[in-house]
């Protein structure tokens, strides 16, 4: 049967009306790697967590909204963004399941964050003002960056290269590493732009980019034969542009 993994959603308002949403590249991506998404509401307790944790095989952790700086013990900046308190509850609570399950992580831009946040760690609430460098990575669908790649890590393994193109538009990252974690790719005014496990143990990657909107497959494959219990071969990173 095909491995079913949660995807974490967001909530929208649209006419009047709250709804739940996810960029439907991200499970168009999952099932391009043999993958059933089933897309979670950012409105449950840990409880809730857990039972979702525990009927899927792995976890993917999307984009979005600001994480509220209160989750990390910091005063908001002037220029944080919009935040969703009711989502980080839930996403944190995700986490925390999976993670007591050994369940894959995938994170991805947010997911990122709210994963570094989860295990400790702090972030930048506004680049341009806090860490500010020649790269816009803000930027609009078009922008791309290079980032470098740790040799040897997971993420080398999994794209194949010490470097890649990649997309830009995040306005948070990560300041204080969480402990369990261990960076793995940097743009070239140093920014994190990739983590996972400091210590082997079931499989995480998070990066700052956007693969699903790349056209870029081999983190998706990746996942998804940590989540088969397969071996991943590696395969071409993002092609420069």
């Amino acid at each position: 049967m095909t491995p079913v993994v949660a995807v974490s959603g967001l909530v929208r308002t649209d006419g009047g009306r709250e709804r739940v949403a996810l960029n439907v590249a991200y499970p168009r991506a999952l099932r391009e790697a043999g993958l059933a998404a089933v897309v979670v509401p950012p409105l449950l307790d840990a409880r809730d967590a857990a039972a979702v944790i525990q009927a899927t095989s792995g976890l993917v952790l999307s984009g979005g909204e600001d994480v509220d700086p209160a989750r990390y013990g910091a005063a908001p900046h002037p220029a944080l963004g919009p935040t969703a308190p009711a989502r980080d509850a839930a996403e944190l609570a995700l986490i925390a399941a999976a993670r007591d399950a050994g369940r894959p992580i995938l994170a991805i831009c947010r997911g990122l964050q709210i994963l570094n946040v989860a295990l400790g760690g702090t972030l930048y609430q506004d680049l341009p003002s806090e860490r500010p460098g020649p790269i816009p990575h803000q930027g609009d669908d078009t922008a791309r960056h290079q980032v470098r790649i740790a040799p040897g890590s997971l993420l080398h393994r999994t794209l194949g290269v010490e470097r890649a193109t990649v997309n830009s538009r995040h306005h948070q990252a990560v300041r204080e590493l969480a402990k369990d974690l261990a960076a793995t790719a940097w743009s070239d005014d140093g920014v994190i732009e990739a983590v996972e496990r400091a210590r082997p143990a079931a499989w995480l990657l998070g990066v700052q980019w956007h693969p699903e909107d790349l056209g870029e497959r081999a983190l998706f494959r990746a996942f998804a034969a940590a989540v088969s219990g397969r071996p991943a071969t590696a395969s071409a990173a993002p092609a420069p542009v």
